[in-house]
């Protein structure tokens, strides 16, 4: 990977401006989230707007708002979507999460409802580290560590802002995934699909991927496991499937 940016299939993410370069949890999120019959997505903390734009090429019908706070991300993501192809439809907007004022809009899904802010899909690679722990650059400490957007308020938050058939989708510290299970079904969030990641197949996961619904329609979550690397240090066929449409090559 070059320095200053990541070059794949249909786009290009330059990183040298922002707190959190280019890493495997942003694709995998970007390229596991299901976004089937999504028509709006909020891309939460976007940084470099990587996810958005992976969001972008897999749903051609797909129109995405992409949140940050800091400035430095928001015109670093600003410049990648207006290299790409899909410009047209990520909108990135500079602001707390928590606070901003998404433009509302009438429910298209019901008819009788009264005009509300309200997403198909919202996906984050939010921060998770302890605020114990700082790095040198104050914008990356600001991109890693969760006081910014504390697991309880993104999940209520969140909530409020999916439609009702709307999916939230999140990569976590395995050691999290409880906690954020668990304050999800606080705020009305089931748990409906959980894929955790590992290294390999000998080693513990450090990841976990989860989705939330509103609405139980699985009956129980799925659940799976992904290694992306074999016993001879060869990517898996599971992660390749996965990713293969956006990285140029795999080795």
């Amino acid at each position: 990977m070059a320095s200053d940016k990541f070059t794949f299939k249909q786009f290009e993410v330059w990183h040298d401006k922002c707190g959190m370069k280019v890493g495997t949890d942003g694709v995998l999120l970007g390229a596991w989230c299901d976004l089937k019959g999504c028509l709006s997505m909020l891309d939460v903390g976007t940084g470099t707007g990587l996810i958005a734009l992976i969001a972008a090429q897999r749903h051609p019908q797909l129109r995405i708002t992409a949140i940050d706070i800091m400035p430095e991300a928001v015109g670093q993501a600003q410049e990648n979507v207006d290299r790409s192809p899909f410009a047209d439809r990520i909108e990135v907007v500079e602001g707390d999460f928590l606070h901003f004022d998404f433009p509302s809009h009438a429910d298209s899904q019901h008819a009788d409802s009264q005009k509300r802010t309200f997403f198909d899909a919202i996906v984050s690679n939010p921060p998770f580290y302890s605020a114990d722990i700082h790095s040198p650059s104050a914008a990356r400490d600001m991109a890693r560590h969760s006081d910014s957007l504390p697991f309880d308020k993104l999940l209520g938050h969140a909530s409020r802002l999916l439609s009702p058939e709307g999916r939230l989708s999140l990569i976590l510290p395995f050691t999290s995934a409880s906690d954020a299970i668990g304050f999800a079904n606080m705020h009305g969030l089931l748990l409906s699909r959980r894929t955790d990641v590992a290294g390999n197949e000998r080693v513990v996961p450090k990841r976990s991927l989860l989705e939330f619904r509103k609405t139980d329609t699985i009956g129980q979550s799925l659940k799976g496991r992904l290694n992306i690397r074999n016993s001879h240090n060869e990517y898996t066929e599971e992660y390749k499937s996965l990713t293969g449409d956006l990285y140029v090559s795999l080795k």
